[in-house]
């Protein structure tokens, strides 16, 4: 039974997260899955605006029951959140996030605590071949689903 952790601001909750949700159910299947939310606190020098912690949590809440999987959410208060301390099988990460997995290793082997295998997922490309991503759907230019809504001006 593996304990996968995987985290973030999840907002708005897009393919690309959802790609990187559906890899931590498929690893933690019979397990136990942390899922790490940013808190308010955290979000607040983001370039693009995030809806508060409890919306996001309701939303994550949802996506999630549909899975059936076995999961708990926690609020990060720091980008560490319970991986520097808890006995966890798999981080799931984008490529985005992977600098940030390899320093929880980092910090855990300074506590002399065993690394956590980390999980690449890679991006999800929108439909002009660029990466989904949060910023980008608050400027409009695409949708949650990588549709294109505006040309980006060069």
């Amino acid at each position: 039974m593996a304990h996968v952790a995987v985290g973030g601001t999840f907002d708005p909750l897009h393919d690309g997260h959802k790609a990187l949700l559906r890899r931590a159910c498929e690893l933690s299947r019979n397990g136990e899955l942390l899922i790490g939310l940013t808190s308010d606190e955290m979000v607040r020098n983001k370039a693009h605006e995030v809806r508060e912690f409890q919306t996001r949590y309701k939303e994550m809440k949802r996506f999630m029951r549909a899975r059936g999987i076995n999961h708990v959410i926690v609020r990060l208060d720091d980008p560490y959140g319970p991986t520097v301390s808890d006995d966890f099988d798999y981080i799931v990460v984008s490529p985005e996030t992977h600098p940030m997995a390899l320093k929880i290793n980092k910090i855990r082997e300074e506590k002399g605590r065993s690394p956590i295998k980390i999980v690449l997922v890679d991006y999800v490309l929108a439909d002009d071949g660029l990466p989904i991503s949060s910023t980008r759907i608050a400027e409009g230019e695409i949708d949650e689903h990588g549709r294109v809504l505006k040309n980006k001006k060069i």
